[in-house]
């Protein structure tokens, strides 16, 4: 007999995590399914601990890219958690929202013949807000008792003040808060941690509610497709070491596998380009071409210098170095082991000061890259800034690599493809090479290593551009959703499937166009955004609950 549970939620990440919690905690039976491992390990509970991962680890899927022409050729990766809670125990920690203009522009595309469902920044708010438990606001746009904890950094860096001091003297003003009224500005960044530990989606929302026996959680358990009977999902196929295993549910189905999982899943259960998966042997249950469309990531492109002195964090992830942090942490709770690796950062517009920003940059006080590009520097003491479009006009793709579940998808994402894209990124590498140049941390630099300080012309930068650029981590927008008629959205307003009773996606793959700043907060709103419209108006995240946490 098919075991059966009043819903599935497909995926444990940063979304899925939320979602699961709250239709918990309305008393509904909930299995969790995540086909990574657990988020319990030391590294991943230390704020700097991913940076000892990123280059190689278990708790890391990574996606390689097809060739990028228009890159000459360049094949990137993606790298996406593996692990309970997603991204949220995989990475930097920075907690942004976005702005309201994001959100205003998904109500303008929404709002029209999508049953009046609203999507501006009045109805997000309040569930950014609920989950928050901030260590130094409190207001109308700050929670500081939400299960989410939301911190200043424990330990900031010299080269961090003085990357902020520096882009203050080039004129770019001082903010405390990013997630304030105004995103513009140079300041330091909120993370998701607290004294030293990472606060991810998976402990703030499933560690307490999990001896709740109405909530079940199944690790390495790698969902194989929906089952769907006349055009309703009634539950799904998984696999684990026990071989492969069928469930049903009586309620919704919540797909949050991430925006480059999450339409493979899709188009594995028959839901995708009709042509694509016949191409694959696969039974068409519903033509939708969107799915696998429209990816987004932020592109980033580093700067890179030498310092004239043993300044920033080299050298302190090794050997007695490392003993002392840890030692110092252990006894005392403080030191460079409760900062994330990145302390400061700015949002501004190099082309247009007064008008929103269109470049984010994070000052990293060592020297940066991804493991495809470990070779081209040698590390030593300096310090990497860089630099992302925040608002990418390009557009990649998602597709299938075969009808085999165990096979990752293809992925395009066509990173500064959109002239515009490069433009702007150009223009934010001219703006923040002045940091290297002026100020407490022009001071310090010895050498510009990347791009060539003799040669910063549009075609020398777009070069840089073109060897260094690299996803932010960002992957968004496969499914998006959109309004009534447009053959590309996958999604209505409230994320159900079109054309599939009982099915819904809740991750970065629902949204039409991508935020402005990191995406695990933004994520988690959405899973709480879906639970809400599961469980009606009434069970909102406003109204939700939750303990005070010192």
């Amino acid at each position: 007999m098919t075991q059966e549970f009043d819903h599935i939620v497909v995926g444990g990440g940063a979304s899925g995590c939320v979602v699961a919690a709250r239709l918990v905690e309305a008393g509904r039976r909930v299995l969790l399914l995540e086909a990574g491992h657990s988020h319990h390990h030391p590294l991943l509970d230390m704020p700097p601990g991913i940076f000892k991962m990123i280059n190689g680890s278990k708790f890391m899927r990574y996606h390689a890219t097809t060739p990028q022409e228009h890159l000459d050729g360049r094949v990137h990766e993606i790298s996406q958690g593996n692990v309970l809670g997603g991204g949220t125990s995989v990475n930097a920690q920075v907690y942004m929202r976005g702005r309201p203009s994001d959100y205003a522009s998904w109500d303008e595309l929404l709002r029209g013949n999508n049953a009046g469902i609203r999507w501006d920044w009045e109805q997000v708010l309040p569930h950014f807000r609920a989950m928050e438990g901030n260590n130094r606001f409190f207001d109308e746009r700050h929670n500081d008792s939400g299960p989410l904890l939301v911190s200043d950094p424990g330990h900031i860096d010299d080269v961090s003040r003085w990357f902020v001091q520096s882009m203050q003297g080039l004129g770019v003003p001082f903010t405390p808060d990013f997630n304030g009224p105004a995103q513009t500005g140079v300041g330091f960044y909120q993370f998701m941690n607290r004294r030293g530990k990472r606060s991810s989606a998976a402990y703030a929302f499933i560690e307490p509610l999990m001896k709740n026996p109405l909530l079940t959680v199944k690790l390495n358990a790698a969902v194989q497709r929906i089952t769907i009977e006349n055009e309703r999902a009634t539950g799904v196929v998984y696999a684990d070491a026990g071989g492969e295993h069928t469930v049903g549910s009586a309620g919704e189905v919540i797909i949050c596998s991430g925006a480059l999982v999450t339409p493979k899943v899709l188009m594995l259960s028959g839901i995708g380009p009709a042509e694509q998966l016949r191409a694959h042997g696969i039974d068409v249950v519903l033509d939708a071409p969107g799915v696998g469309q429209n990816l987004i990531d932020h592109p980033e492109v580093p700067i890179l210098a030498h310092f004239n002195g043993p300044y920033g964090y080299f050298g302190h992830t090794d050997g007695w170095r490392m003993l002392m942090h840890g030692l110092q942490f252990k006894a005392f709770g403080t030191g460079m082991v409760t900062s994330a690796g990145v302390e400061a950062g700015a949002f501004v517009n190099p082309i247009d000061p007064d008008a929103e920003p269109t470049i984010q940059a994070f000052c990293v006080p060592f020297v940066y890259l991804d493991r495809d590009l470990l070779k081209l520097i040698d590390p030593t003491h300096g310090v990497t800034v860089t630099t992302v479009v925040t608002k990418p006009k390009s557009r990649g793709f998602v597709a299938l690599r075969s009808a085999d579940p165990a096979d990752m998808p293809i992925v395009s994402p066509h990173l500064l493809k959109h002239p515009d894209d490069m433009a702007t990124m150009i223009a934010g590498q001219r703006f923040f090479l002045r940091a290297f140049q002026n100020g407490p941390l022009g001071a310090r630099v010895d050498t510009i290593l990347r791009p060539d300080p003799a040669d910063l012309g549009d075609e020398a930068l777009a070069m840089h551009c073109k060897h260094m650029v690299k996803t932010n981590y960002h992957p968004a927008g496969t499914c998006r959703m959109g309004p009534d008629g447009d053959s590309l959205a996958v999604l209505d307003a409230q994320m159900k499937v079109r054309g599939i009773d009982n099915l819904r996606v809740a991750d970065m793959s629902v949204c039409p166009t991508i935020n402005s700043g990191n995406t695990a907060a933004p994520a988690m709103m959405l899973g709480s955004r879906c639970s809400s419209f599961i469980l009606g108006a009434s069970a909102s995240a406003v109204t939700t609950q939750v303990s005070h946490v010192a």
